[in-house]
């Protein structure tokens, strides 16, 4: 399973999202009209990417970063994993 479907696959779960995996595009913007998402799904993300991927977000300026879209976090968690 590549990155990018197993991070839909993780959100539609641990955040019980409307939508299905394969609902989620990688273009999709994870706040606001994308997938509605607020801050208090911003910081299950963060425990989402540690628990199951063993990935940290530092801060606050990286998470802003990163949680642009689907495909910004996938491409963030990929760096890190091929970091190890």
């Amino acid at each position: 399973m590549d990155t990018a479907t197993k991070l839909k696959e993780l959100l539609a779960k641990e955040l019980n999202l409307q939508l299905k995996p394969e609902e989620i595009t990688d273009d999709m913007p994870l706040f606001g009209e994308g997938l509605g998402l607020d801050s208090l799904d911003a910081v299950e993300i963060v425990v989402i990417l540690k628990k199951h991927l063993g990935v940290n977000i530092v801060d606050g300026e990286q998470a802003k970063e990163v949680f642009v879209s689907m495909k910004t976090l996938t491409d963030f968690v990929e760096k890190e994993l091929g970091k190890k």
